[in-house]
């Protein structure tokens, strides 16, 4: 079976590799002359690239925990993969960041969801929690990383470069890699179904309680487009203190 599998992925890299390759040498061609016709900033197109591969990452790693903790559903439908192809949502992915750069200058969005069957999870109440904050975790880890590499190779003085796409540009990716998965793990812990966050909320509730809040959930997600739509500043509130005590006081900067 694994030695199947394993052709399985060879064979289906064979047919699509090539197109995943051709597709984002497009998009980076496409992304460096709207750069230089400046149509775009560089942060805001290394930001939107950034962005694509922090949300893709998020998704896989909850499909990842889920397999450890007894559920391969991820893995059965190819979603333990980081072809881009096989995560990237239209709208969420694509045309929702692309909109939020042109009319605000920020972004964020969602790949197709990993499909996760909690009733397969070892202790599913308890596991289920673990899945749902692995994404952000991940995030956390990222921001981390770009972070304090940051600050070793800036040497904590980012005043000195003036603006960001005044700095060298591999300041500049780690900087914008750093604020990006901020940004996703404090969105995706905003405790509103289907965001990660809810996920706690859930285990915290009564047994009892869970088929009322079911129902709840499966209309939630309007409260979380009216969120993003309707109340923009309140999330920029969210992003902005959420960066500033990164960077004050995780990163010290």
């Amino acid at each position: 079976m694994a030695d199947g599998a394993r052709g399985g992925d060879l064979s289906s890299f064979h047919r699509h590799g090539p197109w995943v390759v051709a597709a984002l040498a497009l998009l980076g061609a496409i992304a460096v002359e709207a750069v230089r016709r400046h149509i775009v900033t560089r942060e805001e197109a290394l930001f939107f690239a950034v962005l694509i591969v922090t949300i893709i990452l998020h998704e896989v790693s909850h499909g990842v925990v889920a397999n450890l903790c007894g559920d391969d559903t991820a893995k059965r439908a190819g979603r333990l993969s980081l072809n881009p192809l096989r995560h990237i949502d239209p709208i969420g992915s694509v045309l929702l960041p692309i909109l939020l750069i042109a009319t605000t200058g920020s972004a964020f969005g969602w790949a197709k969801p990993v499909p996760v069957n909690v009733g397969r999870l070892r202790h599913p109440r308890n596991q289920a929690v673990l899945v749902g904050l692995a994404g952000p975790f991940v995030n956390v880890v990222l921001a981390l990383g770009a972070g304090f590499a940051f600050r070793v190779l800036t040497h904590g003085a980012t005043t000195i470069y003036g603006t960001p796409d005044q700095w060298p540009i591999g300041d500049e990716l780690l900087f914008v890699a750093a604020e990006v998965n901020v940004i996703i793990a404090v969105f995706n812990l905003i405790p509103i179904p289907p965001l990660d966050g809810s996920a706690v909320v859930e285990r915290l509730l009564p047994t009892a309680l869970l088929p009322g809040y079911y129902r709840l959930r499966s209309a939630s997600l309007v409260l979380v487009l009216v969120l993003v739509l309707a109340l923009p500043n309140v999330l920029n509130s969210l992003f902005n203190n959420g960066l500033e005590i990164f960077w004050r006081d995780v990163i010290r900067i």
